[in-house]
């Protein structure tokens, strides 16, 4: 099997070829010349670039020359890889990134194809700018009535962000599971300390660097999932009644968290691609009424958005001069599409305010329910809360991915599931584009596995949960992610499920009960 096979068979994700056209497949069989050269339309102005940006260059150039026709064949990736002498790895980075800008498709069992059309992605949605007010918050049963229905049994699941079993690595789980069970029976049916294994801990104080932290592992405080981390932290900075920013559109989690601790919210407006707005957020602190933010730093729910590297740090700067703690949730930054992970905002953070939460339940282990917090000056707060809330965590479970993580397995594991994503996220647009009604607006993420979609007029986004339900589809209807109830125009959709006929047809019959919307 060639190498395109491979990924095609591991990602499920080509279970249907896009638009075909009618040109015969040909493979192109004579070598691609590596070197790209700089003037050339995808290399940018005087820039070389990453290997597999040289790769996917050339190639470019040949689909633009009209060297490679729509319709046919382009290198396998190994013949690739003999040809260029280059990496399995450089190969498939290239070819994923020239599916995401819609040049190439994948097709089962096959290889890698020139698209038949031309595709460019729909429009992002704007921003919205909400009111500077701060809001009390009353959605957790609007939110509770959409969650407990996307439970039915026999859905189409577009409305969970869960990543589905087959992108998971659950037999390597399970054979790190019983190796811990025969090694340390004693400690595997321990009670946990409550700021959780060291080993585990420890490995995570090494995955911190990757997102350009300095973290020792007593810093680490292991907790219930990414919720309990924020939970806890959002606890140790505020008081009831207290204002907390946040991100407008925001995660419904957050949201709950904050009507259950009897906190209010203040919304900031958030660029679909740059993440909260910081000159924004500047001008609500100068009334002096926010006590603490919470921000999605990388690859936010539900936009995708990721704040760039200076803007971060324009952050971080901006909330230490009024004393504002942040509560980083960092849950999706392992998932860039890029080679390099973006960095956290905690990295930035020389006051001790920036707190880093994040877990493994987007990545490896959902059902393990194993996250973490690093609360710099409010370690000591965030371990007597996780002790009186809930004592610990469970113990076989940390000294599981505690093994997956030192043999190697979480990072070869990671590789695959970036992959798999981009691709998935590329395939979910392009079918968006093609059967939601004109003028849906898209966002663009660079990591993750969601999107946010933007229908045009006043298509009403929970007529369309219902109906979609009704049709045995599920979605995430856009009021459930604001304090105030907005964006009843939008919704988010899950792109992790490994593509299928199935999927396709549901997403087009969801097109069409958002078309009938909009007409109405």
């Amino acid at each position: 099997m060639t190498g395109s096979g491979r990924l095609a068979g591991y990602t499920a994700a080509c279970g249907r070829e896009g638009e075909r056209g009618n040109a015969p497949a040909r493979e192109l069989l004579y070598p691609i010349p590596f070197m790209i050269d700089a003037t050339s339309p995808r290399a940018g102005p005087g820039r070389i670039g990453h290997l597999y940006e040289q790769v996917a260059g050339r190639i470019a150039h040949l689909i633009d020359q009209g060297a490679l026709r729509p319709g046919e064949r382009i290198p396998s990736v190994r013949k690739l890889v003999r040809q260029q002498s280059v990496s399995i790895s450089t190969v498939l980075q290239a070819y994923q990134l020239l599916e995401s800008r819609g040049l190439i498709e994948a097709r089962p069992q096959s290889g890698f194809y020139v698209r038949a059309r031309r595709w460019t992605p729909p429009p992002e949605p704007e921003i919205l700018h909400p009111p500077d007010r701060s809001q009390k918050l009353s959605g957790a049963s609007l939110v509770m009535e959409v969650v407990g229905a996307l439970s039915q049994p026999g859905l189409v699941r577009l409305g969970a962000a869960v990543p589905p079993a087959e992108c998971l690595p659950t037999h390597q789980l399970h054979r790190a599971l019983a190796v811990a069970a025969r090694r340390q029976p004693a400690l595997a049916n321990s009670c946990d300390p409550s700021i959780g294994l060291p080993a585990l801990r420890m490995a995570l104080a090494r995955e911190a660097v990757e997102a350009g932290c300095t973290v020792s592992p007593e810093e680490i405080i292991i907790t219930n999932g990414t919720t309990e981390a924020l939970h806890l932290c959002l606890r140790a900075v505020t008081q009831p009644g207290d204002v907390v920013g946040i991100e407008s559109p925001t995660y419904f989690g957050i949201l709950q968290i904050l009507e259950m601790l009897g906190l209010r919210a203040c919304e900031v407006p958030t660029h679909p691609n740059h993440g909260v707005c910081v000159g924004e957020l500047a001008a609500r602190l100068r009334r002096g009424r926010i006590k603490a933010c919470v921000f999605m730093s990388n690859y936010s729910n539900p936009l995708g958005s990721c704040i760039p590297d200076p803007q971060k740090e324009q952050l971080v700067k901006l909330l230490a001069q009024h004393n504002v703690p942040l509560i980083e949730d960092d849950i999706y930054g392992s998932l860039s599409f890029d080679a390099n992970r973006p960095r956290a905002a905690k990295s930035f953070d020389r006051e001790g305010l920036v707190l880093w939460c994040a877990s493994l339940t987007k990545t490896v282990a959902p059902g393990y329910r194993i996250g973490w917090a690093a609360p710099g000056r409010f370690t000591r707060r965030v371990h007597q809360l996780k002790h009186t809330s809930s004592l610990g965590s469970p113990m076989v479970t940390q000294i599981a991915l505690a093994e997956f993580m030192a043999t190697g397995g979480y990072e070869r594991h990671l590789r695959n599931l970036r992959r798999t994503y981009a691709q998935l996220i590329a395939r979910m647009t392009d079918a968006v584009a093609r059967y939601f009604p004109a003028g849906t607006r898209v966002t663009r993420p660079q990591g993750g596995h969601l999107l946010w979609v933007e229908l045009p007029g006043n298509a009403d986004a929970l007529t369309l949960h219902h109906q979609a339900l009704a049709a045995g589809i599920s979605i995430a209807p856009g009021p459930i992610f604001s304090a105030r109830q907005q964006y009843r125009n939008c919704l988010r959709l899950n792109c992790a499920n490994p593509w299928s006929d199935k999927l396709e047809q549901a997403l087009a019959k969801l097109g069409r009960l958002a078309t009938g919307l909009v007409r109405a």
